[in-house]
Order: structure tokens, then C-alpha cells, then sequence
């Protein structure tokens, strides 16, 4: 939601709940700044009318009453709106808790200890520790990305952004144009979903190869945003998680760890190297080439014909 609309939405909200009495349009036009600037009253009448229908989704009871002129008026009474007391038993509490603690880093930090705050005057009692409930148990999302603050704001007010991403495969970084979606830490990386602008589709980006400042672009979004956003199982897949295939490769001793986790069989080879034999799905050809000489495909030969095509590109760049 965009910021401009969310202020709009709050000053209405309060001007609602504040009020003795029911307000007509003319009257809620008069009080709110950005009513007034709305412009014919054709314009102002839709932004209302969506305005409150806004409302009314995020949970606001707002009645509507005949005045003593015929007037159409419109009140929030606070017996309607208020919540019920907030009752958290000490398990609940710490969970909560835990949660609130996660993050601990850029703005979140303010949120996360006002929550923790607000947890304990609703009933988390001073003396439950959710480290001690949880024992040695301290969560953290790492986030080390400059990247991440800004394209969370991005996602948040649904921005443009722009910024230089370098591939896996490429030498030099390439400028690209993003609507974006949804930010998702997988495997201990981050990763942003969005659409491209420049190659009409939905991509994928890694943080950790975001080079440079992300820079924000006015503009709404020209493609439509998913429902449902699936970072989590696009990365997967170009990762090879979704398995059909077996490939053989030769590793090096003491290498490429997370290759051998992923392992069914490994055999030492005597010679400093490793046969490790892997399940594999499509992209891993991409991930393969990160581990560099490493790693040596000896089947199948269109997997090791990809690794070979994609580390000549790095060595023409």
C-alpha cells in the first residue's frame, strides 16, 4: 500500500472513531486534507466510497445513519471497534516472543522491540525469557545485503526498482528494471521475486549479487502481481532440489560440501579426488559452476557440455 494512501486511510479512520456523531461526505471532505485536494466531486466521491470500502476489509465498523437534514452520515463507534482483551498463557507468550526477537537488524529492530513491549504488557509475564523457555535457542534472519532494506520498502509500497545484478555466469553486471514482489531467505540467502520489465518475465534474484545502490522509480507496476508468490520453490528448482536425474562428478577432497550433503554415493578416487554421485534437477548446471575447479561433470554429457558453455562465458567476459 502506498504510503500516501495508508495516511489518507488512518486520517479517516480517526476522524471516524473521534467523531460525536455521524459525518456526512461535505463534512469528512472539509476535515481531510487530501479530500480537499481530490478535486471534482465525481473524484473525491470514488476516493471516498473506495476509501471506506478499504476500511471496512481491514476490520473497521463503520454505520451508516440518516442525519435530522436527510444526510447520509457516517460513524465508527469505539464499543464496536474495540478489541478484546488480550489474554497470552506463558507458552503462547514466548513464542511470540521468539519471534518478535528474529529480527535484529535495519527497522526492524524498533518494531521488533516495540512488539516484544507490547507482548509483556499484554500478558508475557517479565520474568518469561523466550532464550531460557526455548533453552540455547536464539533465532536470527542474517541480513549483511545493503540491498535488502531498500527492495523491503520497494515490495512493501509496490515501487519500481532499479538496480545491477551480476549472474553466476556472467563476467560484468547488467542493469535491470523490476516490479517487485516478495523478498524470501532460503538455505541462508536471500532472495527477491519480481517481474522484469526488460525480458517481459517473472525472475528470481540472489541479494548477494545485487552490485551497487537499488534505486526507486515512480510508476505503478505494470504487471499484475501474483497471489500467491513461490520464491521459495523457484530457487529450488534451479538449484536441482526437485530431483529426476542422477549426474556423476569428480570433486575435490575437502571441497564442495554442500554438494556432498546432496550426495548417494561418494567414492575416493585415491588421487585427491572425490566420484560423488547426485540427484539433480534443472539448473544445476548454474550451481555447479560456482564451485569452479572444484568440480569436474563426467556425465551426462549435456550436463557437462552446460557447465563447459557457461565457464567459457565467465572466461570471455
Amino acid at each position: 500500500m502506498a504510503i500516501a494512501k495508508a495516511e489518507r486511510l488512518m486520517n479517516l479512520a480517526l476522524c471516524l472513531l473521534g467523531a460525536r456523531r455521524p459525518l456526512a461526505k461535505r463534512e469528512l471532505r472539509a476535515s481531510l486534507e487530501a479530500y480537499l485536494e481530490a478535486g471534482s466531486d465525481d473524484a473525491f466521491n470514488r476516493m471516498f466510497e473506495r476509501d471506506k470500502d478499504d476500511l471496512r476489509e481491514l476490520g473497521l465498523v463503520i454505520d451508516t445513519v440518516e442525519n435530522l437534514d436527510g444526510e447520509v452520515g457516517y460513524l465508527a463507534r469505539r464499543d464496536s471497534n474495540r478489541l478484546p482483551p488480550v489474554s497470552l498463557d506463558a507458552e503462547e507468550a514466548a513464542a511470540l516472543g521468539l519471534a518478535a526477537k528474529v529480527w535484529q537488524q535495519a527497522r526492524l529492530a524498533g518494531a521488533a522491540s516495540g512488539a516484544l513491549q507490547k507482548l509483556r504488557a499484554a500478558g508475557m509475564p517479565e520474568d518469561v525469557d523466550p532464550y531460557e523457555t526455548h533453552g540455547a535457542l536464539e533465532p536470527r534472519i542474517p541480513v549483511h545485503e545493503a540491498a535488502f532494506e531498500p527492495l523491503m520498502l520497494a515490495c512493501r509500497d509496490r515501487r519500481p526498482v532499479v538496480f545491477d545484478y551480476r549472474k553466476a555466469t556472467a563476467a560484468r553486471p547488467e542493469t535491470r528494471h523490476v516490479e517487485p514482489w516478495a523478498l524470501e531467505c532460503w538455505r541462508g540467502h536471500w532472495y527477491l521475486a519480481g517481474w522484469d520489465r526488460d525480458r517481459q518475465a517473472e525472475r528470481v534474484f540472489r541479494l548477494s549479487r545485487i552490485t551497487g545502490r537499488v534505486r526507486s522509480r515512480a510508476g505503478r507496476f505494470q504487471a499484475p502481481v501474483p497471489d500467491v508468490v513461490t520464491v521459495r520453490e523457484t530457487v529450488a528448482g534451479w538449484a536441482g532440489e526437485r530431483a529426476d536425474r542422477s549426474a556423476l562428478i569428480r570433486l575435490r577432497a575437502g571441497a564442495g560440501y554442500p554438494l556432498r550433503a546432496k550426495a548417494v554415493s561418494v567414492r575416493d578416487l585415491g588421487d585427491g579426488w572425490d566420484e560423488v554421485e547426485i540427484p539433480y534437477g534443472h539448473g544445476l548446471d548454474a550451481w555447479l559452476v560456482e564451485f569452479g575447479p572444484d568440480v569436474v561433470v563426467l556425465e551426462p554429457a549435456e550436463l557437462r557440455a552446460d557447465v563447459v558453455d557457461r565457464l567459457r562465458a565467465v572466461a570471455k567476459g
